[in-house]
């Protein structure tokens, strides 16, 4: 059974505890810091509950909160569940401010104490999970926070991450711009035998055709004007590593023929050479496309498909993982405030309430774009709506008629309005759109086809448009 500590000097509610909570739990008792501290080091526990009135200050919260302290720093990944008295609310949010993970007011119902403990041990198991996922992995860029989740559905991904990363088999990742198609690449990636090897990545929509090629597969010296010299492509590079291609749905036809010989094959010719190269790499590859109508409109092959996406991992959008929205913004919050010198502490009600009901339509990326901001503007250790830049959106349905108006058609036509002032902001520079509203231009593009923005807005962005 899973271990817990009651630190608590009174040995009735110590008695109390461990006969409610010993059939669930093996249950160990401390009565003060130091025993707390010893009973700790030698079990290890997941989750403790703490009395903050301690000896020798029981009439106080002073040796309880530094306990507290001593348990964040020295163990800082265990769960700690205050206990306090009956209209000390103020000790338990001091306390929360501290590190614990929550608090309860006594006197104590047994069946409530067990609710919050059991949530306290499910979040000490998924964070586990999330650490021993990304160990291995470079926590230095900006977004592996952005592989936590505690929704179904991202504990199934990394369930399917654990499962495939040895296989060495191709795996093709799909999902909407900005879920963290490339940070599931680097975790198969660093789950992998391969890990010790390069992970290389390219984006197959941000290269021209005519470079592409060259850029995949190499050059042999004088392929082609400018070609001085011999160039391996990203493919050799990957020798004994792995390689990502992002927007594999962008890839030309020709390229597509040349891929699927290589992963049949494993060899590859250079663009202006004859000589067959065996090359050990394995190839991962995302798309935020919908593949199936790509096959059935045939700018995508079928057989390139079944190839790449021996095994397929679907990535869930933001909107559909109910609470790990504000999981992952109280983490960049941090990340952020560490990052810049602030001391933010939080976000207010108004800040939270817009944070959960906005649709985010450029996903994790857009999240941490938005946050990195509020955190940067925030003027107090509050981040405000204005911080997030919600502000025109909030605004905006003032102005419009929402009688027999359903939530999501009004988030709708807000999302369009939106975009809409954003681009004629910009003159129809999509690319200066889009890193205001904090996604990308396909993402953008989507958004402007599902609205049906561009005849409404400058030539130039229905001109990008169609490009």
């Amino acid at each position: 059974m899973e271990k817990i500590i009651i630190i608590d000097d009174n040995e009735e509610i110590r008695r109390q505890l461990k006969w409610g909570l010993g059939t669930d739990y093996t249950v160990f008792q401390a009565d003060s810091r130091p025993e707390a501290l010893k009973q700790i080091q030698k079990h290890r526990p997941k989750v403790v509950t703490l009395d903050l009135g301690l000896p020798p200050h029981e009439n106080s919260t002073e040796e309880g909160l530094l306990t507290l302290s001593e348990i964040v720093k020295e163990y800082p990944h265990t769960k700690v569940v205050v206990i306090t008295g009956n209209g000390q609310r103020v000790n338990a949010l001091k306390a929360i401010r501290a590190g614990a993970y929550d608090y309860y007011e006594k006197p104590v119902d047994l069946q409530e104490l067990k609710v919050i403990i059991n949530r306290a041990f499910h979040l000490y198991d998924i964070e586990e999970e999330n650490r021993n996922l990304r160990d291995g992995i470079d926590m230095k860029g900006s977004g592996m926070l952005g592989l936590m989740g505690e929704c179904q559905d991202m504990q199934r991904v990394f369930s399917t991450i654990r499962k495939i990363g040895p296989s060495d088999v191709s795996v093709l990742v799909i999902g909407e711009s900005g879920t963290g198609k490339e940070l599931v690449a680097r975790a198969i990636h660093a789950m992998s035998m391969r890990k010790s090897g390069p992970f290389i990545s390219i984006n197959c929509g941000a290269i021209p055709d005519n470079l592409l090629e060259s850029e995949l597969f190499g050059h042999e010296k004088g392929a082609f004007t400018g070609a001085h010299s011999q160039l391996q492509g990203k493919v050799e590079y990957a020798e004994k590593g792995t390689l990502f291609l992002d927007e594999i749905g962008e890839l030309p036809a020709k390229l597509q023929v040349k891929l699927l010989r290589f992963l049949q094959e494993r060899t590859i010719q250079r663009l202006g050479g004859r000589e067959d190269i065996h090359v050990d790499t394995r190839i991962l590859a995302a798309t935020n496309i919908d593949i199936q109508k790509a096959i059935s409109e045939k700018t995508f092959r079928e057989d390139l498909y079944y190839r790449l996406g021996v095994l397929t991992l679907k990535l869930p959008p933001l909107r559909e993982r109910g609470s790990d929205i504000m999981l992952l913004t109280n983490l960049f919050v941090i990340k952020f405030s560490q990052q810049f010198g602030k001391k933010v502490e939080g976000l207010s009600r108004q800040a939270q309430q817009e944070i959960e009901a906005y649709d985010w339509p450029g996903n994790v990326r857009e999240l941490e774009n938005r946050l990195q901001r509020a955190v940067i503007m925030a003027d107090s250790k509050i981040i405000d709506i204005h911080d997030l830049g919600f502000a025109a959106a909030v605004g905006s349905p003032k102005k419009a008629n929402w009688d027999g108006v359903t939530l999501k058609e009004a988030k709708g036509q807000v999302e369009k309005e939106f975009i809409i002032n954003a681009i004629n902001k910009w003159g129809g520079n999509l690319a200066k759109t889009a890193e205001e509203l904090g996604v990308t231009r396909p993402t953008l593009y989507d958004l402007i086809k599902k609205h049906g923005v561009s005849g409404q807005t400058g030539g130039r962005a229905a001109e990008e448009t169609s490009e």
